[in-house]
C-alpha cells in the first residue's frame, strides 16, 4: 500500500473511532443520567464507553504480536489523561475538587490496581495473580458505588428512579452495538496502518504506540473530562479519570497478559514507564486532596508531568 493511501487510511480511522467513542460514551451518559445513577457509577460508565478505542487499539496491537505497541498505548494514554483530564479540567474551569472520602475510594482503587500491573511489570508475580489483586479491589468497589445515593442533576437533567422507557431506552439500545463494532473495526484499521508507516519511516513501533496511538485514543476522555470539569462535577471527572486508566490497565494488560502472554516481564522501558504512572497518580490524588481541590497550578504539573514522560519515551523510545 502506498505511503498516501496509508495515511489516508489512517485517518479514516481515527475519525470513524473517535466519531463512535463519542456517540458510544455519550449516549451511556445520558442513559445514566436518566437511570438516576451516582456520579461515581456515571463515570465508570462513561469511562467504560470512552475508553473503546484505547482498549480496542492495544488488544489489535497485542493481537499482532505488537507487544509494545499495545503496552505503549495502555501506559501513554492513562499518564495522558491525568493530564489532559484533570490537569486541564483544573487550568479551564479554575479548579478540581471533590469529597476526601470520594477521592479516597477512586484514588485507592486506582493506585492499587496501578500498583498490581507493576508487579507484573518487573515480572515479581504472575498474570493471574495480578488480576486476582484487581478483582480484590474492584468487585468491592463496584458494590459500593452502585449503592451509593444519586447526586444532585447530572448534564442538567433530574435524576429519574424508574427505567426510563420509550425512545429514552431505545434510542442507546439501538445506537450502542453500531458504535461499538466502528470504535473496533476503526482501532484494527489505526493500527494496521501506523505500523505500516512507522515502518516506512524507521520509527521505534513502542514509541508509536506511547505517543501516537496512545493520545490520539484518548481524545474521546479528555473532550469528555474537559466538559465535566467545565461543569464543576469534580466527582464525576476525578471518577472517569481513575475508572478510565483502571479499565485500560485491567482489560489492555492484564487481561491479555493471560490470553497471550507477556513473558516474564515487560521490557524496561515499559517497566519504567509503569512505575512512572503508579507516581503521576499518586502526585494526582496528594493535589486533589488538598484543601479547595487541584488549583491551575496543580493543573500545570500534571501537564508538564506528560510532557516529561513524552520526552522520555522520545530520548529512550
Amino acid at each position: 500500500m502506498a505511503t498516501g493511501l496509508e495515511v489516508i487510511y489512517f485517518l479514516v480511522s481515527l475519525v470513524v473511532t473517535l466519531y463512535a467513542a463519542a456517540v458510544f460514551a455519550g449516549r451511556l451518559d445520558r442513559l445514566g443520567a436518566r437511570l438516576g445513577l451516582p456520579e461515581s457509577l456515571l463515570g465508570l460508565l462513561t469511562a467504560a464507553g470512552a475508553d473503546a478505542p484505547e482498549l480496542a487499539t492495544a488488544i489489535a496491537a497485542l493481537a499482532t504480536g505488537a507487544k509494545g505497541v499495545g503496552l505503549g498505548v495502555v501506559i501513554g494514554s492513562n499518564v495522558f489523561n491525568l493530564g489532559a483530564m484533570i490537569g486541564l479540567s483544573a487550568i479551564v474551569a479554575g479548579g478540581v475538587a471533590l469529597r476526601r472520602e470520594a477521592l479516597a475510594l477512586e484514588g485507592g482503587i486506582a493506585l492499587g490496581v496501578t500498583g498490581a500491573v507493576c508487579l507484573l511489570g518487573f515480572g515479581l508475580v504472575p498474570a493471574w495473580a495480578a488480576l486476582t489483586l484487581a478483582l480484590a479491589l474492584l468487585v468491592p468497589y463496584v458494590v459500593v458505588i452502585a449503592r451509593a445515593e444519586p447526586d444532585a442533576a447530572v448534564l442538567g437533567e433530574p435524576h429519574r428512579r424508574d427505567p426510563p422507557c420509550g425512545r429514552a431506552l431505545v434510542e442507546p439500545l439501538l445506537t450502542i452495538p453500531p458504535a461499538l463494532a466502528a470504535i473496533v473495526l476503526g482501532s484494527i484499521g489505526m493500527v494496521h496502518a501506523s505500523l505500516h508507516l512507522a515502518d516506512r519511516a524507521g520509527i521505534p513501533k513502542p514509541l508509536v504506540g506511547t505517543l501516537l496511538l496512545a493520545v490520539l485514543t484518548s481524545l474521546p476522555n479528555a473532550y469528555t473530562g474537559l466538559r465535566l470539569g467545565r461543569a464543576h462535577r469534580g466527582s464525576a471527572l476525578v471518577s472517569e479519570t481513575m475508572n478510565s486508566n483502571t479499565i485500560n490497565l485491567v482489560g489492555g494488560i492484564v487481561v491479555p497478559a493471560i490470553v497471550v502472554g507477556f513473558g516474564a516481564r515487560f521490557s524496561n522501558l515499559a517497566a519504567g514507564d509503569a512505575v512512572w504512572l503508579l507516581v503521576a497518580t499518586g502526585v494526582t490524588i496528594a493535589l486533589l486532596a488538598r484543601r479547595g481541590g487541584i488549583g491551575r497550578k496543580g493543573g500545570a504539573a500534571l501537564i508538564v508531568s506528560w510532557l516529561g514522560f513524552a520526552a522520555v519515551q522520545g530520548i529512550f523510545g
